[in-house]
């Protein structure tokens, strides 16, 4: 705005300037002719001066003489009146101009500013509020003409700011509501876009904002039954509600997911909204519901036939063979025990997953927990001519539960065992990185299918259930195991390949 108040000054300036100038070269033009009549005048004074003196001196000159003389000295008069009356002229007419053009540049830049400083404030004000600086007002002067243009800029700057705090609450109000849902949401443009993703659904695919936002969906390694339904939403438009099993991080999960077209105004249709609610736990309780006692009475069935039949054998009369006896009786043992380690570990279990279950954390060193773990596992690996190695370089202080975590590092080795074959090696590591301890127990047994991986921590789950069951194992110690480490909020990961072997990742955190 001072640009155009600068425009402003230079043009009035320049065409004052012009009249002034053109008024000069009038007044120049002009001055011949009142030269010419005061030359008139200077010459009639001049030739009575003439006479007169002649007069006195009575000197006689005849009449050409006389007039030659007046001739003469009137163009000498002449001469030099004409140049020194114009050097003046020039002097005044320029100083003249000077002042002139002075007083009027100062009056005019005092009247030119004292119009355009209001225009100026208000054009200031209306840039700032331009710029989102709704707290911006204009000048208000009850004597300035432009005020009710000033009052008008600063209402429309009240009314800004305050319909820019109303959409501030409600804009934190909406993220509030979206980042606490316990549902992942998520917003898809009509180019396929993300463009709005909640916590919880980045906590649960395990990614980072920057990972998705403005990312295409297909790009951002969503699992691909969440793909096809995202692509049936967009070809449909219409709402449609699903429930889908992914895998996301070697677990499994069942989301109840529904998606449906954003229309705005107008009918524009913007893209697409998906709302995911977990109901992996309610599906894991209905399913244990479904297969607990299926499940247990599996289980339950081969000891408790074993002791019947060879209870019934030995009732029937074959007590008297000793030798019998003595087998019948270390076969009832075996199997009877087999069966109070399958209820010890349902009891543990049992009380594991129950509501308020805690353990005892507190700052603890991983290598003696190792250590420990070797130490009762070793009979059992001697009985089948396997070794470990051991690769700990120095101890890792982490917050935990000692007794749990012997617990967790004993029930991998003994399954490590388990499905190793005799003459092989077990490796037991111990790292770190910033945030957790990492426990790793490597065996080279019969391996793992992908397919199975995200359901080795399910109950009675076993990858070999024949080996598992004449190796004595119950089907739940994974289970409990995955329990224990999500009670120390860690995590626990599994490597494997088929006929080459497995590795168990627990990562318990630091602080």
């Amino acid at each position: 705005m001072k640009s155009m108040s600068n425009r402003l000054f230079l043009t009035f300036m320049l065409l004052l300037g012009t009249i002034l100038a053109v008024l000069m070269i009038v007044i120049g033009q002009l001055f011949p002719v009142y030269i010419e009549q005061y030359n008139e005048q200077a010459s009639s004074q001049m030739q009575e001066s003439i006479s007169q003196v002649l007069d006195e001196r009575k000197i006689e000159l005849s009449k050409e003489d006389k007039e030659a003389l007046y001739t003469a000295q009137n163009i000498e008069a002449k001469d030099t009146i004409l140049s020194n009356v114009r050097a003046r002229v020039y002097v005044v007419l320029a100083i003249l101009f000077t002042i002139t053009l002075i007083l009027i540049a100062v009056v005019c830049r005092y009247m030119i500013r004292n119009f355009t400083a209001p225009i100026d404030n208000v054009t200031d004000t209306a840039l700032e509020l331009a710029k989102g600086n709704y707290r911006a007002r204009a000048h208000e002067n009850e004597h300035e003409r432009m005020m009710p243009l000033s009052h008008s800029i600063n209402i429309l700057a009240r009314n800004l700011q305050d319909i820019t705090t109303i959409r501030e609450v409600e804009e934190e109000r909406l993220k509030t509501l979206i980042e606490n849902m316990g549902s992942s949401l998520m917003m898809i443009g009509r180019e396929g876009n993300i463009s709005i993703v909640n916590r919880v659904f980045l906590e649960r695919f395990g990614m980072q904002i920057d990972d998705v936002q403005g990312k295409v969906f297909r790009t951002i390694g969503l699992p691909k039954s969440m793909e096809q339904f995202i692509d049936h939403v967009f070809l449909t438009e219409m709402p449609y509600r699903q429930q889908i099993k992914m895998e996301v991080q070697q677990e499994l999960y069942n989301k109840e997911v529904y998606g449906a077209p954003v229309i705005g105004d107008h009918g524009r249709w913007l893209g697409v909204v998906i709302v995911m609610h977990d109901i992996t736990e309610l599906v894991r309780l209905e399913q244990i519901r479904k297969d607990f006692v299926a499940n247990v009475s599996h289980e339950l069935r081969t000891p408790i036939t074993s002791i019947k039949g060879f209870s019934e054998t030995l009732l029937d009369g074959a007590y008297k063979d000793e030798k019998m006896l003595l087998s019948f009786l270390e076969i009832i043992y075996k199997e009877s025990n087999r069966l109070q380690m399958l209820i010890q570990d349902l009891l543990e279990l049992s009380k594991i997953e129950q509501h308020g279950f805690t353990v005892n954390i507190m700052p603890m060193g991983l290598q003696d927990v190792l250590i420990r773990g070797a130490e009762l596992t070793g009979p059992r690996l001697d009985e089948k001519n396997m070794s470990f190695h051991v690769d700990i370089e120095r101890d890792v202080q982490v917050m935990g539960d000692a007794n749990r975590i012997i617990q967790i590092v004993t029930n991998l080795i003994t399954n490590a065992i388990t499905y190793s074959p005799e003459n092989t090696t077990v490796t037991i590591r111990l790292k770190e990185n910033e945030t957790y301890g990492i426990i790793e127990i490597e065996d080279q047994g019969i391996g793992i299918e992908k397919h199975e991986i995200a359901r080795v921590f399910e109950r009675f789950y076993r990858v070999d259930r024949a080996r598992s069951r004449n190796s004595g194992g119950t089907g739940l110690g994974l289970a409990i195991v995955k329990h224990l480490v999500e009670a120390h909020h860690g995590r626990i990961q599994v490597e494997s390949e088929v006929s080459v072997g497995t590795k168990m990742i627990v990562m318990i955190p630091k602080n």
